[in-house]
């Protein structure tokens, strides 16, 4: 998300940091550039316009060009007008759900990935805040999107509104309604029809189904990758029926991310969600303040954290810290956390949320450090016997061979991942004799298991972050390209720092 143009504002804000002194004139020169950067990522002329003006009426003068560090200071004005424009003045809140059942209305044109979204944010509520939901669809005009709808259903464990032919939207929604009543349901969600372009029937039928609904929330889903094209169709379904917040889809890959950054300051709508996948687990809360320290590569600390909340078991935990400590490590631990970075959204995904890695990620890709490495080490491991899990000191030149050909890889591959293992076995051993393993895992675990991560101080989330690059070792990061390290904790300035 937003790659090209972090690139492009990274490379301006490292020149203005490595000079020792800026003028005004260096500071409206920078910010030529990242004019240009954010029209590129096809953010509309006057958001873009009005950016800068207000980034300038900050960033210029003598209190800026004058002070100990004046690139950092230009840096942090533009991360805090950044959280502005995707944040806007009010903070939406929680979605409203109060007095079960409570409606949620998914409105957007076709292909935009409201079906989908749809489950996804049901999953979401299932899982996350213990609500029990009905998924129903209003689409009659493509079937398939109700049998869609219903399969999907299936898969996330949450009930779907059984099909009926030949029954309108608005009958359907009153179905929706009474079976919501009378099951006892939290929350329902009306997955309506869209078409391939805003026209009076599709308007007409979306303000009957929100007359006879009366939802709590109306979400707009739009597709990320269509830039300023998205905003446009959130203004014309806000002034048609009223929108109360925007979910955009696809932003996992880079589009140009205009349209986040577009989105509330046209609109004037909170963006609730982004969609980062297919999976129905791919649905992240859109938080102003970790997308723009995304932005600016000062990656995403609160999520990574999240992540590991939602991947780690306290008592593996516990576990793994006892053998650490006795100096123990083997194939098996490897293997469990190479299995635990893929499950954390593998070797990209970490490094696009450690402060400072989001732009060697490129130069890692490049170098082979991706998940495909990862899994390969895995099927290495996988190729051994228990014995040799257990005692890679077993591994002599024949049984290379054969562990090596049972992966489909070459010995000089194994040769690698045994010397990765040995390197990785030295540090947990000198870790554990030193009390260090049990203090990185209390920071990466907290007492009595991992705590809120919203709740977390910046220096706490500091902390949780190196816990959890010591207590699991970062493996497959030993043979990083020259130049390449990772950082000991938060670099970017202002990054979650309260106001």
């Amino acid at each position: 998300m937003f790659e090209n143009l972090s690139e492009r504002l990274g490379s301006v804000f490292d020149r203005l940091a490595k000079q020792g002194s800026l003028t005004d004139t260096d500071v409206i020169t920078a910010l030529r550039e990242v004019r240009v950067a954010l029209l590129e990522a096809d953010v509309s002329l006057p958001v873009a316009r009005d950016f800068i003006k207000r980034v300038q009426d900050k960033a210029t003068g003598s209190a800026v060009t004058k002070s100990v560090t004046p690139g950092q200071q230009v840096i942090k004005i533009v991360h805090d007008e950044l959280i502005h424009v995707l944040a806007g003045d009010t903070d939406p809140g929680k979605l409203k759900i109060d007095s079960p059942p409570a409606p949620i209305l998914m409105v957007g044109l076709q292909g935009s990935g409201k079906t989908t979204t749809t489950a996804k944010l049901a999953r979401r509520l299932k899982e996350r805040e213990g609500k029990k939901v009905l998924m129903a669809s209003l689409d009659t005009n493509r079937p398939a999107a109700m049998e869609q709808l219903a399969i999907l259903g299936g898969q996330i464990g949450v009930d779907t509104l059984p099909i009926v032919k030949g029954e309108s939207a608005v009958q359907i929604a009153k179905r929706a309604k009474t079976q919501a009543s009378l099951g006892g349901y939290d929350v329902y969600l009306l997955d309506t029809a869209g078409r391939l372009h805003i026209d009076e029937v599709l308007m007409d039928e979306v303000k009957s189904v929100r007359d006879v609904a009366n939802p709590r929330e109306i979400l707009l889903v739009v597709d990320g990758l269509t830039g300023q094209d998205a905003v446009n169709v959130a203004a014309e379904f806000d002034g048609n029926i009223g929108i109360t917040g925007v979910v955009l889809t696809r932003m996992d890959g880079d589009g140009r991310g205009g349209a986040a950054l577009s989105m509330r300051a046209v609109t004037g709508k909170p963006i609730r969600f982004v969609g980062l996948g297919e999976k129905t687990d791919a649905l992240e809360t859109f938080e102003a303040e970790r997308i723009a320290g995304r932005i600016l590569g000062m990656g995403d600390i609160v999520a990574l954290v999240e992540k590991a909340q939602e991947t780690f078991e306290a008592e593996q935990a516990e576990r793994m810290m006892r053998r650490f400590q006795k100096g123990q490590f083997n194939m098996n631990d490897l293997r469990m956390q190479l299995e635990q970075m893929i499950k954390m959204g593998g070797m990209q995904g970490l490094m696009g949320m450690l402060p400072g890695m989001g732009k060697m990620a490129k130069q890692a890709e490049e170098a082979g450090l991706n998940d495909k490495m990862l899994r390969r080490q895995i099927a290495l491991i996988q190729s051994m016997t228990k014995k040799e899990r257990a005692n890679p000191d077993l591994l002599a030149a024949s049984r290379k061979k054969r562990v090596a050909a049972g992966a489909g890889l070459e010995v000089s591959d194994l040769n690698r991942l045994l010397k990765q293992h040995k390197q990785m076995a030295d540090m947990m051993k000198k870790m554990g004799k030193g009390g260090m393993m049990k203090q990185a895992l209390k920071q990466m675990m907290g007492k009595g298991g991992m705590p809120d991560p919203s709740k977390m101080s910046p220096e706490q989330l500091e902390e949780a972050a190196r816990g959890m690059k010591q207590g699991m070792g970062m493996p497959g990061l030993g043979g990083m390209p020259r130049g390449m390290s990772l950082p000991s904790g938060l670099s970017g300035l202002g990054f979650g720092k309260k106001k």
